[in-house]
């Protein structure tokens, strides 16, 4: 049992410090960027290979913004969809893993006296894989954290899966809308040039129909969060969100 503890302390204490020597040593975006600039050139490889670095990523607590409006700009937004479906769902799972099965005791210490942990761990109790797909749908609660979070709720390991897969699809499909739209890397969520009047419009009005479904998507998320989390606990969000920070 001894020898599980030091097992679990050791997978923790790699992952932070990965974590903090990349924040600390490197600039994280720049280099996501160069990276994306490598893949590319380098067809279906390069595909495996953005997929893996965005499950890194995910579990590594490094936020994907990059990498997901990249991924619209590298690959378009079917192929860019897709790519960040599968890497942000898969790494989503393995933080899931690690903190139900070999980091529990750190995830737990990170979520203790978190009200709004607390109220989604009751309310996962009540409603089960709704309350996961309504998070991933609502973007006031942190992603990265909850990944690790949910591995301490009763919530099966299937049913966090397609919950939270089906969940991040609206928030993805925006993002990689938005990367398809920059002219280049560097300008990642800028818009791009070089487009006639006719291609601007076309990708006005998509980029439009996409807000507004997300947004709408949101609201409706928030409505039904606020039924399912009591009106006490559900002020203690904000506390799970500053966890985040901290870690």
């Amino acid at each position: 049992m001894k020898g599980k503890n030091i097992g679990r302390l050791a997978v923790v204490a790699v992952i932070v410090a990965v974590a903090l020597i990349a924040v600390i040593r490197f600039d994280v975006p720049e280099l996501l960027q160069r990276l994306l600039s490598w893949i590319d050139d380098q067809g279906f490889v390069g595909v495996l290979v953005f997929i893996g670095t965005y499950i890194a990523a995910t579990v590594l607590f490094i936020p994907g913004s990059v990498l997901t409006l990249g991924a619209g700009f590298v690959f378009g937004v079917v192929g860019g969809t897709v790519s960040v479906s599968i890497a942000s769902t898969v790494g989503a799972f393995l933080a899931f893993l690690v903190g139900r099965y070999l980091a529990r005791d750190w995830v737990a210490a990170k979520t203790e006296g978190a009200a709004g942990f607390r109220a989604i761990d009751d309310a996962v109790g009540r409603e089960g894989w709704k309350i996961v797909f309504l998070t991933r749908l609502s973007p006031i609660f942190p992603f990265n954290l909850l990944n690790y979070a949910y591995g301490l709720t009763s919530v099966s390991a299937p049913a966090y899966l397609l919950a939270s897969w089906i969940g991040m699809l609206p928030g993805t499909v925006m993002y990689v809308y938005l990367g398809s739209l920059a002219a280049n890397l560097a300008t990642l969520g800028a818009g791009g040039g070089g487009r006639s009047p006719v291609q601007w419009l076309l990708y006005g009005l998509g980029l439009a129909a996409t807000v507004a479904v997300t947004i709408f998507v949101t609201r409706l998320a928030k409505r039904a969060l606020k039924e399912a989390l009591p009106e006490a606990e559900r002020s203690g969000q904000d506390s799970v969100q500053n966890e985040e920070v901290s870690s």
